[in-house]
């Protein structure tokens, strides 16, 4: 059978694991009693089945249950139906990794330009990339672009606006992207160090459709959007029928259902088209640790059927000085987002920004030789 195998996390006691196991398959597939499956085919090709059902430590097991790939239709939003649609309404599971058959992978197909794609756009290619964000919401259009023009002389390679930059009244989205745009063309004029300024996209289809075209049309060569805030198949054909850019993705909103952040952020975004991942990076103002990162960062860039890989970009409330750390980790196949930290102190935005830019060059550099 192509199949697509989910493993969810069941906080029950023992004697009611395998029965909860068998009701999470009923209820992501035919949603009836098991009574009412008579029809041969139904129970043979719709059906989940459970594979296993594993105890952890702490009380609670892993099952794993195999879906027919059928069932997902090759569909964006049918596939996250499927893989944690009713049973995300459940209190006690959680969603922690999905197994896909070459069937989806096939009809989803991933990353049209990936981390190799990035790269090309920054035109750098031995050394993890620098990105910072220009922020905070309330200034203006023509601060903004200052911002952007400063990060540009620093050495930043992308500079982004903050995900919660939308179309305000106090910074209209044209008026935005037209400065920013233009203060990184200003410096690459000057300097030769050509930034890619990464517009936010937010709003309905149909307005974030209109961002894309004007950002493109202005030159723009990467953009930014949240895929949980406008939805997965909202985001995957962005990515995939309209976008003619890299699309940069931001985790917001992306805490809120009970899905392992490796396999959302890991897995699911890398799926449906981000060529970049953000994700929050531990020791900063978010909860995860190091061994989330590693195995969210690994699966943004391992080998995965011909899928491109998506580059990892560790973010959340880190410190310029902990820079050439976070290249430690990572390794060469990453960009460091750090914003509020560059910001500090006013006076020393400039040094501090090319003081990262620094950190992360010695880093790689290091890291080259060893």
């Amino acid at each position: 059978m192509d199949a697509l195998r989910v493993t969810y996390r069941l906080r029950v006691e023992s004697a009611q694991a395998t029965a909860r196991a068998e009701a999470v398959a009923l209820e992501q597939t035919v949603e009836v009693p098991r009574s009412v499956v008579r029809d041969p085919f139904v129970e043979e090709q719709i059906l989940g089945r459970v594979e296993e059902v594993v105890p952890e430590a702490g009380g609670s097991h892993l099952a794993t249950i195999a879906y027919p790939a059928a069932t997902t239709a090759f569909d964006p939003a049918q596939l996250v139906n499927v893989i944690f649609g009713n049973s995300s309404l459940h209190d006690d599971v959680e969603c922690v990794d999905v197994e896909l058959p070459p069937s989806i992978l096939s009809a989803l197909e991933g990353p049209r330009f990936g981390l190799p794609g990035l790269r090309k756009a920054v035109g750098v290619y031995d050394r993890p990339l620098t990105c910072t964000a220009v922020k905070p919401m309330g200034l203006d259009p023509a601060a903004l672009a200052d911002l952007c023009g400063s990060f540009a002389r620093a050495g930043i390679d992308v500079i982004k606006d903050d995900h919660g930059l939308a179309d305000h009244s106090f910074c209209p989205f044209e008026e935005r992207v037209q400065a920013c745009l233009a203060a990184v063309e200003r410096v690459a004029e000057e300097t030769g160090h050509r930034a890619v300024y990464v517009p936010n996209l937010t709003g309905t289809p149909e307005t974030i459709g209109r961002q894309l075209r004007f950002a493109e049309d202005r030159g723009a060569r990467a953009v930014l959007v949240a895929p949980m805030l406008v939805g997965l198949p909202a985001f995957w054909e962005l990515c995939h029928r309209k976008a003619s850019v890299p699309v940069i993705a931001h985790p917001a909103f992306g805490g809120a259902q009970r899905i392992a952040p490796e396999l959302l952020f890991g897995r699911l975004f890398r799926l449906y088209g981000a060529d970049a991942v953000i994700y929050v990076h531990f020791g900063g103002r978010f909860s995860y640790d190091r061994a989330v990162c590693r195995r969210l960062a690994d699966r943004l860039v391992g080998s995965w059927a011909g899928i491109l890989p998506s580059l990892p970009v560790p973010a959340g409330g880190m410190a310029v000085e902990s820079a050439a750390e976070v290249v430690d980790f990572y390794g060469l196949e990453s960009m460091l987002l750090i914003g509020g930290s560059l910001q500090l102190h006013r006076n020393d935005l400039a040094k501090r920004s090319r003081g990262f830019v620094e950190a992360v060059r010695r880093a790689a550099e290091r890291l080259g030789s060893d």
